[in-house]
């Protein structure tokens, strides 16, 4: 008897030490921060935005700032997911031999930005980004590398990159965007994810407008250097600042690297005006600006 005491007595004491082990772990597991990561079908994003902004689907007939809406994404993923850290921006676009253009090449560049290439075919229709979204979406959720995917896109060839994610425990929010009329998004791939957003035409208004004469002749002009773009930034920032206040910087500080799109764009713009150089796809120069612009910012603060 005395020795099925002991021996109850020890197992009682390995379950306390197990249990013990247990709540350790959980404890680890809570202090771990989510992560998410934002996966933009490019040829969904040219497309949809096209039409709702400029009336069409043609890429050749308008502008979209590529590098201004990924950071309008990002904004608006901090928002969503606010206790959470990004992973990076998964941007799926098609090309010729899956060689890069001079614009996906400077999105390539852009910090926390991925690109992937799926092949065009002779009718400009991407070939293979589908199962490039479901590769991603399956391994990062599999390897627990993000606890929830932010997914830009409309084809329903996307379902099953939407199951391989939420059976490894990841939850899926598709963000469409507003079609001017009926849907521009697969019903089948609207019922599987865990929640849906759509942006609409004010969010998109910034960044696509449709093509005209260049404002700036960059062919004529002279490239300014990323000094003069940065002292343009800061210059800039002096007056944001003298307009809006120090409240307005408070609340502005805690997105740094990061500017909302608003500002963003606004900066953009008055930059290109007193460069009278266009800084669309100049993606260093683009930096260089936000670079002078925090700059000045954290200084006076």
């Amino acid at each position: 008897m005395e020795a099925m005491n002991d021996d109850l007595t020890a197992l009682a004491a390995r379950i306390d030490r197990t249990n013990e082990l247990l709540q350790r772990m959980l404890a680890e597991v809570a202090k771990t921060p989510s992560t998410h990561a934002i996966f933009v079908d490019a040829g969904y994003l040219y497309a949809a935005a096209g039409r709702l902004v400029a009336g069409t689907e043609d890429r050749r007939a308008f502008d979209l700032d590529a590098e201004g809406l990924i950071d309008a994404f990002i904004d608006m993923a901090r928002t969503i997911f606010a206790d959470s850290r990004l992973l990076r921006v998964y941007w799926y676009d098609g090309a010729r031999r899956r060689i890069h253009t001079a614009e996906q090449q400077s999105i390539a560049e852009l910090p926390d930005v991925k690109v992937r290439l799926g092949n065009l075919n002779a009718n400009n229709q991407q070939k293979g980004v589908d199962s490039l979204i479901r590769t991603d979406l399956e391994s990062l959720a599999r390897h627990r590398a993000i606890s929830d995917a932010a997914l830009l896109g409309g084809d329903e060839d996307l379902v099953s990159a939407v199951e391989a994610a939420q059976g490894y425990g990841a939850r899926v929010h598709l963000w469409g965007i507003e079609a001017p009329e009926g849907r521009n998004q697969a019903e089948p791939l609207l019922w599987e994810v865990d929640s849906q957003r759509t942006l609409e035409l004010d969010f998109f208004k910034p960044y696509v407008s449709r093509r005209t004469a260049p404002a700036y002749d960059v062919t004529s002009a002279v490239r300014p250097t990323r000094e003069d773009v940065r002292f343009v930034g800061a210059q800039i920032a002096a007056k944001w600042l003298a307009a809006r206040g120090r409240e307005a910087l408070v609340e502005l500080l805690p997105g740094h690297p990061y500017l909302p799109g608003s500002v963003d764009q606004d900066l953009l713009v008055e930059a290109e005006g007193m460069l009278q150089y266009s800084l669309r796809g100049q993606a260093d120069l683009r930096r260089a600006l936000r670079d002078g612009f925090w700059e000045h910012l954290q200084a006076q603060y």
